[in-house]
C-alpha cells in the first residue's frame, strides 16, 4: 500500500516528504554501499521507510533512477574553470572527475551509457567542449581531445578501483607480501620496481594519474586561432614541392 501511515511512511509525523531527489540520493547511497547490482526498488525503498510501489510516484522505474544517479555524479564534478589556460582547466576537471568516480565506483560503467542524459550531464559536457573550443581547438580536434582525455581518465580509475589496495599503507603491505613470497632473483625487474619505487617512503600510486594526465595533455594542441580563424600555413608549409 504506497507510503505507510497515510503517506508519512515509517517515520510518522514530521517525516521529510518523499521526492525524486530523495529517491535518487538514496539510490546513490545504496549503490555506494552495495554496488549497482543490488539496486532494486525494494532496496531503495527500505532506507526511505516506504513501500517499493511508492517510488513510482516520483520515478518512472529503475532506468529513470539510473539516469538520475549518473546525473547526480556528473553534478559533483567541477566544471572546467574559466580563469585559467585550457590545460589547467582540463587538469582540474579530470582530477575532480577521478575523485567523484572513486567515491562512486559503480558509476564508471554507467557514465556514458545513458540515452537520456540529465541537465548536470549536459552542462558538464557542454562546459568541457566549450573550454576546448574557446582555446582554439577545432570541432574535430575537440572530439579527439575529449575522447583521449576521458579514455585515460576512465581507464585509470577502472584499474585503480580493481587494485588490491587503497592508500600507501595497504600498498606497502601488499607489495611487501608479494616480495616475501616471490622466489629470490626469479623476477628481477618486478623486484627492482618494488624496492626502488613502490616501497620507498613517500610513493603514492595516485601520482601516476597526474603524471599520465600531463603526458596526455601535452600531446594535444589547439589547431585554430581562438578568434575562429584557422592559422595560415607558414612559408613552405602546406605546399607541394
Amino acid at each position: 500500500m504506497g507510503e505507510r501511515a497515510g503517506g508519512k511512511g515509517r517515520g510518522g509525523a514530521g517525516r521529510t516528504p518523499l521526492s525524486r531527489e530523495r529517491v535518487i540520493r538514496t539510490a546513490v547511497a545504496v549503490a555506494d554501499e552495495k554496488g549497482s547490482a543490488a539496486l532494486s526498488m525494494r532496496a531503495i525503498a527500505a532506507p526511505l521507510g516506504v513501500e517499493a510501489m511508492s517510488l513510482y510516484h516520483h520515478v518512472a522505474g529503475r532506468d529513470d533512477i539510473l539516469d538520475g544517479m549518473v546525473d547526480a555524479v556528473f553534478g559533483e564534478i567541477d566544471l572546467p574553470p574559466h580563469d585559467t589556460d585550457w590545460k589547467s582547466a582540463m587538469r582540474a576537471r579530470a582530477l575532480s572527475a577521478r575523485a567523484a568516480l572513486l567515491r562512486h565506483p559503480w558509476a564508471i560503467g554507467l557514465m556514458d551509457s545513458r540515452s537520456r542524459p540529465g541537465p548536470a550531464t549536459l552542462r558538464h559536457h557542454d562546459a568541457v567542449i566549450g573550454a576546448l573550443r574557446t582555446a582554439g581547438f577545432s570541432v574535430p580536434m575537440t572530439a579527439h581531445a575529449v575522447s583521449l582525455i576521458d579514455s585515460y581518465l576512465y581507464g585509470f580509475v577502472l584499474q585503480e578501483i580493481s587494485l588490491p589496495f587503497s592508500g600507501s599503507a595497504e600498498l606497502d603491505e601488499v607489495a611487501g607480501a608479494i616480495l616475501h613470497d616471490m622466489p629470490a632473483d626469479t623476477y628481477p625487474h618486478l623486484t627492482e620496481l618494488a624496492t626502488q619505487l613502490v616501497l620507498t617512503p613517500g610513493y603514492d600510486y595516485a601520482d601516476e594519474f597526474t603524471f599520465g594526465l600531463a603526458r596526455v595533455l601535452d600531446a594535444l594542441h589547439p589547431d585554430e586561432d581562438p578568434s575562429g580563424m584557422r592559422p595560415q600555413p607558414q612559408a613552405g608549409e602546406g605546399h607541394g614541392p
